[in-house]
């Protein structure tokens, strides 16, 4: 495992590595989700806030023609990707940009969200435009889908044949990444959850997690967007209402909240885990990297989700894609921020028991500019009367990136440790010669469980545990359903239909193997993938924004959408007549 951890760390530094920058990096994902966020916003004039307005009129459903190509509605489409999006990012996502760039990372996360908007409208247009209906007249529930699109799509069909590779690797990439960002990284957090709230094993919840997603996926598209429209809404809700409430009981510390979002943007001086003090770039690159993975623009994966709905205008599609960001990000990472900023938890210390096998422990050390760094393990660390006694720069014990800075043997905190901590052998030995697996002492939370600490703080009784444990769980299954779809037109893209059902399978496996493997590897291992997938998605994007210009042009000239709201009401009219009939 610890091998699997350095190659998975090593990985990850080179496909989030970038441009010097001082004693920083840009990363190179940063500058170009950035760019093209800036590009796409300027080349179609604002067009998420000019057609914002469209987007919500078109996702009310009173626009469907029944009688258009498609697999789902508007609505179900929309509820699909937001189920996609609307997931741990929200929870656990914004509480680690939080733990590691202080609050400054969420006006990142606007950023990235606001420029995202323009970015997911022009990769939906394109997905709906140069979609493939396989089975225009075939049983649409059937669990294969009737159409099939995404960025794989455009770009073979919309910058020509020569680019086929490029698009036969975007579907490889997706494919591998939906087993980990959309799929792993649920399983692992509501395991990690439960695990930390009930002490429940983690290969349990994730049988049991795994068992639901595959009860699911096998009915289809068709089954998932039924799931969907129920769930993304009640998920939604339930979250809102309860960070709502949070909110209105702190209201007073709403203003100085929102201050401290803007000022530490600039000028972060307060992250968690040290690693944002100071450091304006690694407050942005973790604003930026947490709200790519929440609201997925620029990745290409809700464009596969959107290719399904019912429409033969793709720009009708367009406008409720862009509706996402704003509604992922801007409105529930925002809730989930403002209760975890509100509430104070976001630099406490909480009782600990601190397991030296643990995928969580680290090693830092403290550099001259006073930013915390990861460096080796040492081969052992002194501990006197509970305190490290090493000088100052030594490498330090950490428990989620935060040193610890008291150490003792019991739970209850009241016999401090004495001996040495030796990382090698994950053990410490006590002066006495006693060998021990687990210390204890006050270490800080992040992601699902500081959004769950920062809950309990806010809410009366035990409300704040069971909304969390009630959003992770529905959350993430809803999270992992909908990027199952995902990864399954990649399968039928790469190797045709007969690849679907074993996707099928191998998805619900990795969900399994993601709650038992250790939340950093996994994490991290979902950034790579998430962000290799980008650059063959924004390439394409760059390129045919002239196409979506025309579509854009053309769509709000013709006015389409009155005559759908024509045939709509028709429709309506019938199946309320025919309902009101005697048999």
């Amino acid at each position: 495992m610890e091998t699997l951890e350095r190659f998975v760390t090593w990985l990850d530094n080179i496909v989030w590595g970038g441009i010097p920058a001082g004693d920083q990096e840009i990363p190179i994902i940063v500058i170009a989700l950035l760019g093209v966020g800036i590009f796409l916003t300027l080349r179609f004039a604002f067009v998420q806030i000019r057609h914002f307005g469209h987007g919500v009129a078109v996702t009310s459903g009173r626009y469907d023609d029944p009688n258009e190509p498609g697999d789902v509605s508007h609505f179900q489409a929309l509820t699909t990707a937001l189920s996609a999006t609307v997931g741990i990012g929200n929870i656990a996502g914004v509480a680690i940009a939080i733990h590691f760039g202080g609050p400054g990372a969420l006006f990142w996360m606007w950023m990235t969200a606001f420029l995202g908007m323009a970015t997911k409208f022009t990769e939906v247009t394109l997905a709906q435009h140069f979609r493939q209906v396989e089975f225009r007249d075939r049983d649409p529930k059937h669990w294969e889908g009737s159409v099939s699109g995404g960025p794989m799509y455009y770009i073979e069909r919309g910058l020509g044949p020569k680019w086929k590779w490029m698009a036969v690797l975007f579907a490889t990439l997706l494919g591998i990444t939906a087993f980990f960002t959309g799929n792993a990284i649920q399983a692992n957090t509501v395991s990690d959850t439960v695990a930390t709230e009930f002490g429940i094993a983690t290969w349990i919840t994730g049988l049991v997690t795994a068992a639901i997603v595959a009860s699911v996926i096998v009915g289809g598209i068709s089954r998932i967007g039924r799931v969907t429209a129920v769930l993304a809404p009640l998920m939604a809700a339930v979250y809102v209402l309860g960070a709502l409430y949070v909110i209105l009981a702190n209201i007073g510390q709403l203003v100085p909240s929102i201050g401290l979002v803007f000022s530490e943007a600039f000028n972060p001086s307060a992250g968690i885990a040290g690693t944002g003090v100071g450091a304006f770039l690694v407050t942005m690159m973790y604003g930026v990297q947490r709200g790519l993975f929440s609201n997925e623009a620029g990745q290409g994966s809700a464009p596969i989700a959107h290719a399904a709905a019912k429409t033969d205008e793709p720009v009708s599609e367009g406008v409720v894609a862009l509706l996402e960001p704003f509604i992922d990000t801007i409105v529930i990472c925002t809730m989930t921020a403002m209760v975890i900023i509100m509430t104070g938890v976001w630099h406490d210390r909480i009782p600990t028991e601190l397991t030296l096998s643990s995928g969580d422990i680290s090693y830092r050390a403290e550099f001259e500019d006073g930013i915390y760094r990861p460096v080796a393990p040492p081969a052992e660390i002194l501990v006197e009367d509970g305190r490290v006694t090493t000088a100052a720069g030594d490498p330090m014990l950490a428990w989620h990136e935060a040193p610890v800075e008291q150490f003792f043997v019991d739970a209850a905190r009241t016999m401090p440790f004495t001996g040495v901590i030796r990382p090698a052998q994950r053990v410490a030995v006590g002066q006495d010669g006693t060998s021990y697996r687990s210390l204890y002492g006050d270490a800080v939370e992040t992601g699902a469980p500081l959004t769950a600490l920062a809950f309990r703080h806010g809410l009366p009784g035990d409300w704040g545990n069971y909304i969390v444990m009630l959003s992770v769980l529905l959350f993430a299954i809803s999270t992992a359903i909908s990027w199952s779809y995902y990864g399954d037109r990649c399968a039928n893209y790469l190797f045709g239909a007969k690849a679907v059902l074993p996707y099928k399978i191998a998805f619900v496996i990795m969900h399994f193997v993601g709650a038992v493997l250790p939340l950093s590897v996994i994490w991290d291992m979902g950034d790579i993938f998430l962000g290799v997938v980008i650059f063959p998605n924004l390439f394409a994007l760059v390129l045919l924004s002239p196409i979506v210009g025309q579509l854009l042009k053309s769509y709000f000239e013709r006015k389409p959408w009155r005559e759908n709201a024509e045939v709509h009401r028709r429709v309506v009219s019938e199946r309320e007549a025919k309902r009101r009939r005697p048999e």
